[in-house]
C-alpha cells in the first residue's frame, strides 16, 4: 500500500483556547481547600481542531475549570502521528499542570510505527481517567456509486488506479483502519494524511477526495443532509445516531472493529495527590447531565474506569494494535 503526503490539508498552527474559571460556578473549586495550585492547566490536543480528541477537550475543559478554580488551557500541538503533543507532555514537570488529552494515535498506534517516538505509552505516563470511545466510519462522496463495503470494492477495482482515501493524519485510527481494509480486500489505496480531519472533510466535500475513513460524529450531519455517504462503522454494535448505518461486521470485516478512545494524562512521576484529584474533577464533569449529553450527540460511548483501570486499558491497547499495524506495512 502506497502513502502519500498529496493534498496534506491546511497548515494548522498552534491553536490555544482558554476558559476562564469565572465562566462557570457550578461545582465548588478544588482549590479552595489549598488543594490545588494558582496556576492554569494545560490540556494538549495532539490534533488540531475538529477532531474527537479536540471535540471532548472543549466540552470538559469549562468544568474543569470551574472544579480546579484555574482557567483551562487547550493546547493543539499536532503533528509527527500525534507524537509531537505526546512529547510535550512526556517531557513536561510532572506537577499535574500539563495534561495529554490520550488518544490511541499516540499511545497505540504511533510507538508502533516509530522505533524511538521519544516516550513510552506505559512508563512516561500517569493514565488519569477513560472518557469514551468514538467510532470511525467508511464515508464517501456522494458521487461514488456504493452503499455498502462491497460495493466500495467493487468500484475501487473499476478505477484501473489507486484511489486516495483521507485520514485526520498520520497514525490516526482512520489511517490504520484503511490500510487493514485495502489488505483484507485485495484492494489499492492510496493514503493521504491531512493535517487534522477538518481540512480532510473539506476536501471530500468538495470532491477533491472521494473516500475517507473518519470519526463518525462530524459525518453524522454531513449524511443527513446528504452531503456524504456513510457505508460501515468500525463499532461492535451499530451507533445509535446513525442506526441505518451498518458494522464492518456486518459488513464482512469482523477484523476492522476499531474505536479511538480520548481520556487524559499526565506525566509520570504526577504526584498521586494530584492524579486522585484530577481523576475526580473529570469523572464529577463528564457525570453531568449536560456533558454527557454533549458527547453521546457527538457519538461517543462513555464509560467509567478508576486510573489503574485505565493505566491497563493503554497497556493492553497498544499490545492489541501493534501486530495489526506492522501487518498493513503502514509507516510515517
Amino acid at each position: 500500500m502506497k502513502n502519500s503526503s498529496f493534498h496534506s490539508g491546511l497548515h494548522w498552527g498552534r491553536r490555544r483556547f482558554v476558559l476562564s474559571a469565572m465562566a462557570l460556578a457550578a461545582a465548588p473549586a478544588l482549590h479552595a481547600n489549598g488543594k490545588w495550585p494558582e496556576a492554569p492547566v494545560h490540556l494538549v490536543v495532539t490534533f488540531p481542531p475538529g477532531g474527537a480528541s479536540d471535540i471532548v477537550a472543549r466540552v470538559i475543559a469549562p468544568h474543569l475549570s470551574s472544579r480546579l478554580g484555574q482557567p483551562v488551557v487547550i493546547d493543539n500541538r499536532p503533528g509527527a502521528g500525534s507524537t509531537i503533543g505526546a512529547r510535550l507532555v512526556a517531557d513536561a514537570k510532572p506537577d499535574g499542570l500539563t495534561l495529554l488529552m490520550s488518544n490511541s494515535a499516540p499511545l497505540s498506534i504511533s510507538p508502533a510505527l516509530l522505533n524511538a517516538p521519544g516516550y513510552s505509552p506505559d512508563e512516561s505516563f500517569s493514565h488519569i481517567a477513560y472518557i469514551g470511545a468514538v467510532p470511525t466510519v467508511f464515508v464517501t462522496h456522494p458521487s461514488v456509486p456504493a452503499r455498502n463495503l462491497a460495493e466500495l470494492v467493487q468500484w475501487i477495482r473499476q478505477q484501473g488506479a489507486p484511489v486516495a482515501f483521507g485520514s485526520g493524519g498520520a497514525a490516526s485510527v482512520g489511517h490504520i483502519v484503511g490500510e487493514q481494509f485495502a489488505k483484507l480486500a485485495g484492494v489499492e489505496l492510496l493514503h493521504v494524511p491531512y493535517k487534522g480531519a477538518g481540512p480532510m472533510r473539506s476536501d471530500l466535500l468538495g470532491g477533491q477526495i472521494l473516500l475517507a475513513v473518519d470519526a463518525l460524529p462530524q459525518n453524522i450531519p454531513l449524511a443527513q443532509s446528504d452531503k456524504l455517504r456513510l457505508l460501515a462503522v468500525t463499532s461492535r454494535q451499530r451507533a445509535p445516531q446513525a442506526a441505518s448505518v451498518p458494522t464492518v461486521a456486518e459488513s464482512g470485516y469482523p477484523s476492522l472493529v476499531a474505536e479511538n478512545y480520548v481520556g487524559v494524562s499526565a506525566p509520570k512521576g504526577t504526584p498521586e495527590a494530584r492524579i486522585a484529584l484530577l481523576h475526580q474533577a473529570i469523572a464529577e464533569a463528564v457525570a453531568l447531565p449536560e456533558v454527557r449529553k454533549a458527547l453521546i450527540d457527538q457519538g461517543f460511548e462513555l464509560r467509567t474506569m478508576s486510573a489503574s483501570e485505565f493505566s491497563s486499558f493503554v497497556h493492553e491497547q497498544a499490545r492489541t494494535w501493534a501486530p495489526l499495524v506492522r501487518q498493513t506495512g503502514a509507516t510515517l
